[in-house]
């Protein structure tokens, strides 16, 4: 058996104080044997378990007496489905009624001092008015709502309001383009877009209308635009009868508007993620499941409780915003942080000045932002940390290095930090240490969540390898609450990524080692999928919008390693006869990835080679990864290759490439 530095691992114990400390909440796992416990249970007897956290953690309008029908298997599974419940009565009213004067939003504006509190009896006196707003103008449930906003208050008030009339939001992460704009706008079918005029980030100013602007006549669906002025000296193109601002048509509306009550498999809302087949997938969060898994690895990962603070430093433009700064803070009743700057800006301690400024209990970031901070020095981490009782990383596996100076310099060995495993499809955590409990291994996501029975699968036989110290791909055998239902207008597409690949279970597209503790260990995609700094991405999606330049014969995408943002695009260009690669060529290719998909998506490199095929003209991307990596010795049989000889001419290539842009 091999074995892995994993297994050496250094263990650290969940730091004391959060349990013998009377100045902090008593936690909400007292011990790894609670854990175990319950674990087992949620494996066990489901039905019993995900039954009695659903009664304790949400309000049901209605009751509900089946906990779960259908499997994984049959793609069918569904959960609560003769009870009933209203999303926004759980998030806001309830708590409102109850603790109105709490804080439930900490909004934190890019430039200091610019932010403010919004209290629960606020958010739904905000809520309601926009929600009748919305209705106004012909918003009813089922409805698609879109929404392309910068992370200000506002935005998150727009997804209440949708929810409140039982409709669906889809949001678009503000960095894409127009024309990814209009093809999840087209997919879904919204009736409505909100956005701003512009967002302000890391000091600079980025026009959002704009990018509405050019992508509205193209959306034959959408009847009118709805802006947030963020910036009242900012000219912003306004077209009469289609775009309305807000503050002209929100303040008309009473304060309070009834929460619609829908059942709980009604789609809560869309997110669109990339795939291996290139055209992003519309992934469906149903609204009790969804929000149980929330509330449940907010209460139980990262030990959050009404009273706390939560610091999530994420964009609602991806699904960590979604679930863990909005929807599961909301849920347990917590003050939840919407941050609209950068962690640079105006300098390298911003993070550690929010921390001290409001307090924050627990602090959840992406180990990009960890290795940039790093980088930058310990100086910067200067504020008072006291506050902070949980860390977490998210978005791609945290190197040890990082996870150690995360442990040791920011959290001054005083707080848990649990590297979460997830994907916008989980909907919530499926793997992670429970915060005031679990013995942390820096590196490895940990352990399963409750009702997760991960298992690792042999890549080759498609068999479940049981028992420890085993390598493979990472799956779940079972169905559990916060689980994606389908793929909006194709569930086809969501059995064939999802389901299909290993029968019986569902399919993550990642590679794990599961070390002689048990502990589980991400050894990232087996698909075609890139990490840029926590955004996944297809190589297909990429490699579209090269081929749509009109020099471009074909092209393979493949992702590397890179110190800071976790992966780096590199993009092998095949041109067409009679082209010859120059400059400006380059810059064109770059400006085609950036306009049709966003900035994020630029690849770093360009490479103009021929590319590896076999004789049925599959690229094999696995050579051009090898050959990046300077592996060229441990490429392998390239018999299959239609023209064996090519990958001399990449090395080739590569090299020169290299050379360029040293």
């Amino acid at each position: 058996m091999t074995q892995h530095a994993a297994d050496y691992s250094v263990v650290l114990e969940p730091p004391a104080r959060l349990h013998k400390d009377a100045s902090v909440p008593k936690p909400n796992l007292s011990s790894m044997e609670e854990y175990k416990s319950m674990y087992e249970q949620s494996i066990r007897d489901p039905t019993t378990f995900w039954g009695n956290m659903a009664r304790e953690m949400i309000h049901w309008q209605k009751p509900f007496e089946t906990v779960k029908q259908g499997s994984i298997e049959n793609a069918d599974a569904a959960w609560f489905t003769d009870g009933l419940i209203s999303p926004c009565y759980n998030l806001v009213d309830r708590h409102a009624i109850e603790r109105p004067n709490d804080i439930a939003l900490i909004y934190e504006a890019d430039e200091l001092n610019e932010g403010r509190y919004i209290t629960y009896r606020q958010l739904l006196a905000d809520v309601s008015q926009f929600a009748g707003a919305l209705a106004a103008l012909g918003v009813t449930k089922g409805d698609r709502v879109a929404i392309y906003m910068p992370m200000i208050p506002e935005t998150v008030i727009a997804m209440l309001a949708v929810i409140r009339l039982g409709a669906i939001h889809s949001i678009i992460f503000a960095g894409f383009s127009a024309e990814s704009v209009t093809d999840r706008i087209n997919d879904s079918t919204c009736k409505l877009i909100i956005t701003c005029d512009e967002s302000h980030r890391g000091g600079k100013r980025i026009p959002l209308k704009s990018v509405i602007n050019r992508a509205f006549p193209n959306c034959p669906s959408l009847t009118n635009v709805l802006v947030f002025q963020r910036s009242p000296e900012a000219s912003t193109a306004m077209e009469e009868g289609r775009d309305i601002w807000w503050h002209d048509i929100v303040p008309k509306f009473p304060k309070y508007y009834p929460p619609a009550v829908v059942n709980p498999e009604h789609p809560l809302f869309l997110l669109y993620t990339s795939g291996s087949t290139g055209k992003p997938k519309g992934v469906v969060h149903t609204t009790g499941g969804y929000l149980l898994g929330a509330a449940a690895t907010c209460k139980y990962i990262f030990d959050l409780h009404p009273t706390d603070r939560m610091g999530c430093a994420g964009d609602v433009g991806w699904i960590t915003g979604h679930t863990y700064i909005v929807y599961g803070p909301l849920m347990i009743g917590s003050a939840t942080l919407i941050f609209e700057g950068t962690p640079a800006y105006p300098d390298y301690s911003r993070y550690w000045s929010i921390v001290e400024r409001h307090k924050l209990t627990q602090w959840y970031i992406a180990p990009t932002a960890i290795r940039l901070l790093q980088r930058a020095g310990d100086d910067y981490v200067k504020y008072d940390r006291s506050s902070l009782r949980v860390l977490g990383s998210v978005g791609e596996p945290i190197a040890p290095e990082s996870f150690m100076w995360y442990y040791n310099v920011v959290g001054q060995g005083r707080c848990a930090v649990a590297d979460t495993y997830w994907q916008t499809e989980t909907g919530s955590h499926i793997v992670s240490s429970m915060g005031p409990v679990t013995p942390m291994k820096p590196g490895s996501a940990t352990l399963p969540f409750f009702g997760i029975d991960a298992v690792i699968i042999d890549p080759i036989s498609g068999q479940i390898i049981e028992g420890n110290g085993v390598e493979g791909v990472l799956a779940v055998r079972n169905s559990w609450p916060s689980a994606a239902r389908t793929v909006w207008k194709g569930h086809d597409r969501f059995i064939d990524t999802y389901l299909k690949p290993y029968p019986g279970v569902y399919f993550t597209g990642d590679g794990a080692y599961r070390d002689k503790d048990g502990y589980i260990w991400i050894r990232g995609r087996v698909d075609d999928v890139v990490n840029i700094s926590g955004h996944r991405l297809s190589t297909a999606e990429i490699e579209a919008a090269l081929l749509s330049h009109d020099s471009v014969a074909e092209s393979a995408v493949v992702g590397i390693p890179d110190e800071l943002t976790g992966q780096a695009v590199n993009a092998f260009i095949l041109l067409k006869p009679n082209v010859v690669a120059n400059a400006d060529l380059e810059k064109q290719l770059i400006m085609s990835v950036r306009s049709t998909i966003g900035p994020f998506a630029a690849p770093r490199k360009l490479i103009f080679s021929d590319l590896p095929k076999t004789r049925s003209g599959k690229i094999m991307r696995r050579i051009l990864r090898k050959i990046l990596a300077g592996e060229t010795d441990q490429i392998g049989d390239v018999s299959t290759l239609a023209e064996p000889k090519v990958v001399e001419h990449i090395i080739h290539a590569v090299h020169h490439a290299h050379e360029k842009n040293a």
